[in-house]
C-alpha cells in the first residue's frame, strides 16, 4: 500500500482518512482515534496530506510537516465541489484527498504557534470590545427607562454614568441604582482588559519589523490613546482612598 495523497477529515476524537496511490486508485479508507492518528502517520512514508481549514488544522499541519509530510490546508469552500454523495466523514475525507491534488488549488499558509497566539490576542480583544459596546448600550437603554438620557458616543456616555448614578434627585430607584452601579463596574473591568490588550499589541508591534514598516505607510496609525480610564470617572462610593473624581471640587 503506497499512499501518495491522503485526505484527513479532522474532528475532535475520530479522524477519517482516505488515501490514493500515484495512479489515483483508492488504497486506504480508515478511521482512527485521536491517540492513534500520529503514531499511524509517523509510520507512513512521506506523502501529500490535505485537510480543511478548521479548529486544530494548523496544529496537525505543524506536527505532520515535522514528520516529513507535505501538508496543504484548504478552505472548506474549495473542497465542497469534490464531495460525492451526502456529507459524512468518509465522503469528506475523499473530497479532501481529491481537492488537495488539484493543480492551482489555493492553500492556507501554515501558522506557527506564536502566530496563533497573536491571533488569540486579537480575537479575545475583539470579543471584549463587542462586550463593552453591548454593556454601554444596555446601560443606555436601562437608564432611558427612567428618563435619564446618556449622550451619544462611548466616551461621553462613560463620563456621565457616574454623575447619573450619584444624583440622588433624578428619581432613580435605589434597586435600579445598585444594579446599574454593578453593571457600570463590569464595564470598567471590561474597559481595563481592552486597554491591557492594546498595550500588548503595542509591545508586539514595536518588536515586529513588519509592523513597523506598516506603521510608516500613510494612512496606517497606531491605536488611539484612550480618553477615558476607569479611575478617572469612578464614583466616589467606589474609590478606595475616599477621594472625589477629578474636577468635582
Amino acid at each position: 500500500m503506497n499512499v501518495t495523497t491522503l485526505g484527513i477529515d479532522l474532528a475532535k476524537n475520530a479522524f477519517s482518512l482516505h488515501g490514493v496511490d500515484a495512479h489515483g486508485k483508492t488504497v486506504m479508507r480508515k478511521t482512527l482515534s485521536r491517540a492513534k492518528l500520529m503514531p499511524f502517520l509517523a509510520q507512513q512514508p512521506p506523502c501529500h496530506i490535505g485537510m480543511e481549514a478548521c479548529s486544530g488544522a494548523h496544529h496537525w499541519a505543524r506536527h505532520l510537516t515535522a514528520l516529513g509530510h507535505r501538508v496543504g490546508i484548504m478552505a472548506p469552500k474549495f473542497v465542497i465541489p469534490y464531495r460525492k454523495g451526502g456529507k459524512n466523514d468518509g465522503n469528506d475525507a475523499e473530497a479532501i484527498c481529491e481537492a488537495v491534488g488539484r493543480p492551482g488549488m489555493r492553500f492556507v499558509p501554515i501558522k506557527s504557534a506564536e502566530q496563533q497566539a497573536v491571533l488569540c490576542l486579537h480575537r479575545i480583544r475583539q470579543a471584549r470590545i463587542k462586550e463593552r459596546t453591548a454593556t454601554v448600550n444596555q446601560l443606555r437603554g436601562l437608564l432611558s427607562e427612567f428618563g435619564l438620557i446618556m449622550p451619544q458616543g462611548r466616551y461621553p456616555a462613560m463620563h456621565q454614568i457616574p454623575d447619573l448614578l450619584e444624583d440622588a434627585e433624578n428619581g432613580l430607584p435605589m434597586l435600579a441604582r445598585r444594579l446599574l452601579h454593578d453593571l457600570y463596574l463590569r464595564l470598567q473591568g471590561i474597559h481595563t482588559e481592552v486597554l491591557a490588550y492594546d498595550r500588548e499589541l503595542e509591545h508586539l508591534a514595536k518588536a515586529s519589523d513588519s509592523a513597523q514598516q506598516l506603521l510608516r505607510v500613510p494612512g496606517v496609525a497606531r491605536l488611539p490613546q484612550p480618553r477615558w480610564s476607569p479611575a478617572s470617572v469612578m464614583p466616589t462610593s467606589s474609590r478606595t482612598d475616599g477621594s472625589s473624581p477629578p474636577g468635582s471640587d
